[in-house]
């Protein structure tokens, strides 16, 4: 072989020896590089490089969606029946009418609403709107002789107002369509009332006592000391009272129209008679009594279905139940039936008082509350029968038991309706005294 063209050879093979191992040097150090990279960035974020997890199956997320709702059902307390929306700020006060069918509410936004309560399960309901003249707004409500008479507390920068609201009824007519009924209309109204102070409780009941003659009587206490007793039908003033006891907290009327009484400041609660004339028109309001027994105040206070009895709660963690069928002319005093330890505390276990009491029509249960909680208590033995922790997102202002047993689905219901700073209002059922 030619030597030129065997050292030719032997260049090219030792050139290409050395490239090889040149290029496999240099991609040894790359791969060796990108794989330090890569390691790095999966300790760094181990998600980023995992598989993405197979989607799933469309019965798992509506499984999902309805363990969701069966949560949020839960924190609903099994006596919430209902609740009436569309109030456009806090609830300032409640009323049934005489026959439970019809409540009417009064709200901060300056309209009371009227709604109508055939089915306490119903998903709506219909409700009749009244708005307040300008510049007012409602703090308390009452029915008067009908459905479609209601006794309005307004407020305004110049002192409270009374308007009784009332439907004309509508002219017959030969025509087959029905005659819309008209919108209610102001029948007669008070201005500057209670010295220009705010009312702060609004109670009507049938007079029915003794030679009474069954017309609705209502009596409005204001913030101050004073206590009016007003005829519903016509707006006249029947009486007033006065508690001189520094300042309201509420007041109360036995429900067959007889005694008047009220909370005050003080630790004594003062009752009043309201004596009838033989023709049936109130006479006069006359001090009656006095119950002494509680060591603090009285918080709140409401009248046995036979008007007999009076239930008070107080600050010093007592409810009280007296009896004020005794003969108070002749000096007798009313006498304390029961004492029950208020069964509500805080969490450091200190004793909390009730700010409101209502007796049901039956007077077997008393529902009372404190802040946002609700509870049913035994009126026989002062157990709890129930209690609702969270019966509103915000604090109770009103409690109110339906006068009368009403329609719930197939069935009947003995109903007790909430108001709240939330802007609802609920419809609760009573829970079982067994």
């Amino acid at each position: 072989m030619d030597p030129v063209l065997a050292l030719t050879i032997v260049s090219v093979l030792l050139g290409a020896v050395i490239a090889l191992a040149f290029f496999n040097s240099y991609f040894g150090k790359r791969r060796s590089e990108v794989q330090s990279i890569a390691k790095a960035e999966l300790q760094s974020d181990p998600k980023k490089h995992q598989r993405p997890p197979p989607p799933k199956k469309s019965h798992f997320k509506a499984h999902s969606h309805s363990a969701a709702d069966k949560d949020q059902n839960k924190r609903h307390h099994p006596l919430d029946l209902n609740t009436l929306k569309g109030h456009g700020d806090s609830v300032t006060g409640i009323s049934f009418s005489s026959d439970g069918r019809s409540l009417a509410t009064a709200c901060a936004d300056g309209v009371v609403r009227v709604f109508k309560l055939d089915n306490a399960s119903s998903k709506s309901f219909k409700f009749m709107r009244m708005n307040l003249p300008a510049g007012g707004h409602p703090t308390a409500v009452a029915f008067s002789d009908d459905v479609s008479s209601i006794v309005i507390a307004s407020q305004t920068l110049t002192g409270s107002s009374l308007y009784m609201y009332g439907e004309e009824k509508p002219k017959d007519s030969n025509e087959n369509k029905q005659a819309k009924l008209p919108l209610p209309e102001i029948k007669w109204e008070h201005h500057k009332v209670h010295e220009k102070r705010a009312i702060i409780t609004l109670v009507g009941t049938t007079a029915s006592y003794g030679s009474a003659d069954g017309s609705t009587i209502i009596a409005s206490c204001s913030e101050g000391t004073d206590i009016i007793l007003w005829h519903g039908r016509t707006g006249k003033i029947l009486g007033n009272v006065d508690t001189n006891q520094l300042k309201n907290t509420m007041t109360a009327i036995s429900p067959n129209g007889r005694f008047i009484a009220a909370a005050a400041f003080t630790a004594d609660v003062k009752v009043w008679e309201i004596v009838y004339s033989k023709d049936g028109s109130v006479k006069e309001v006359l001090k009656a009594m006095q119950l002494k027994g509680h060591k603090s105040a009285v918080t709140w206070l409401c009248f046995a279905p036979n008007s007999e009895q009076i239930i008070t709660a107080s600050k010093d963690g007592s409810i009280r139940i007296w009896n004020i069928n005794v003969r108070y002319h002749l000096d007798e005093d009313p006498k304390t039936l029961k004492v029950f330890p208020i069964p509500l505390h805080d969490s450091s276990g200190a004793t909390l008082h009730y700010d409101r009491l209502c007796i049901s029509p039956d007077g077997r249960i008393l529902a009372a509350t404190h802040g946002s909680t609700l509870q049913w208590l035994c009126v026989e033995t002062g157990k709890v029968l129930d209690t609702a922790d969270k019966a509103h997102e915000g604090d109770i202002t009103c409690i109110l038991w339906a006068p009368k047993i009403i329609p719930m689905g197939d069935g009947e219901v003995l109903l007790l309706a909430t108001g709240s700073v939330d802007k609802k209002v609920k419809l609760w059922a009573a829970p079982s005294t067994r």
